[in-house]
């Protein structure tokens, strides 16, 4: 039997609904959600959707032009290359490599920053300010010349090249975290937490990082597009990836040979990280408006 309610209650959303409106709200930044969903679904998938293997190569098919051309064929959408691999499934293939590594090393780098960085935000003293400068100092470095430094004692290869951008990472979350656990120290809902008890580890969870979030995701964005970029960059320098695996900075750097004669071999695996830096930044500063425009509702 059903029961009668004299009053008639409002449903109010959970605030990880209200951020989602907000952020499906904006055109643009769900176009770009749209379009990272689709990097994320190809690095997941590679193998049961492209069309060839990455690493097959076919004499009879050297340099086909993608099906756009008037020399084109559907049965290689993006043309093949100077060893008749098909471009189409190398750039999926990349995909892979470079946004699954890029993801997989900024989780890691952001869990080990965090945790510094609280530590040393929760503290004070001679190590807080030596752990201080020292992070202004590495920050002052780009991340791409200190994984090119890293890479160059630990060797060259994707794993070192992905330990190298980790560690470039870890002094950004931790001079964030830092800062910001130090602002949020002073306020007044955490003396009243320290008032009531709490212990360092309960004011970090149940206190700050709540309040984290924000901050999270915009270096977390910044980050993951910063991690794609050197990933790449380390690639094609072949210091990072190895030929024939099919990375995209590697891709790009095997079309440079003939780049006069198929375009595409550079165009496309370019334009490939070009749109997943983009998305990547869209998705970022959507969510942090998102955020922004529910906490002031």
């Amino acid at each position: 039997m059903a029961q009668f309610s004299l009053y008639q209650e409002e449903s109010q959303p959970s605030p990880w609904h209200r951020t989602w409106e907000e952020f499906r709200s904006s055109h643009v930044a769900f176009a770009g959600f749209i379009v990272l969903g689709l990097f994320l679904f190809v690095s997941l998938f590679a193998p049961l959707v492209a069309p060839y293997d990455p690493l097959q190569q076919n004499i009879d098919a050297l340099l086909v032009p993608p099906s756009w051309e008037p020399n084109g064929t559907v049965s290689h959408l993006f043309g093949t290359d100077a060893l008749g691999r098909d471009v189409f499934s190398r750039i999926m293939y990349g995909c892979r490599v470079t946004f699954g590594s890029s993801v997989l090393l900024v989780l890691i780098a952001m869990l080990v920053g965090v945790t510094i960085g609280t530590i040393a935000g929760m503290t004070s003293g001679v190590r807080s300010s030596v752990i201080n400068h020292t992070l202004d100092a590495l920050m002052a470095i780009p991340t791409l010349l200190i994984a090119i430094i890293i890479v160059a004692i630990l060797g060259t290869g994707l794993v070192n090249s992905m330990w190298a951008i980790t560690l470039a990472l870890i002094p950004q979350f931790i001079h964030h975290t830092r800062s910001f656990v130090r602002s949020e120290m002073k306020k007044e809902y955490i003396l009243a937490s320290r008032l009531d008890g709490a212990k360092p580890v309960q004011l970090f969870f149940h206190s700050v990082l709540p309040n984290m979030i924000e901050m999270l995701v915009v270096q977390g964005s910044l980050a993951l597009s910063v991690a794609v970029i050197d990933i790449s960059a380390l690639g094609f320098l072949n210091l990072g990836a190895q030929p024939p695996l099919p990375e995209l900075g590697v891709i790009l750097a095997d079309g440079l040979d003939v780049a006069y004669v198929a375009p595409w071999n550079v165009g496309l695996p370019g334009l490939t990280i070009f749109l997943m830096v983009l998305a990547i930044n869209i998705v970022g500063d959507g969510l942090r408006s998102a955020l922004r425009r529910r906490l002031t509702h």
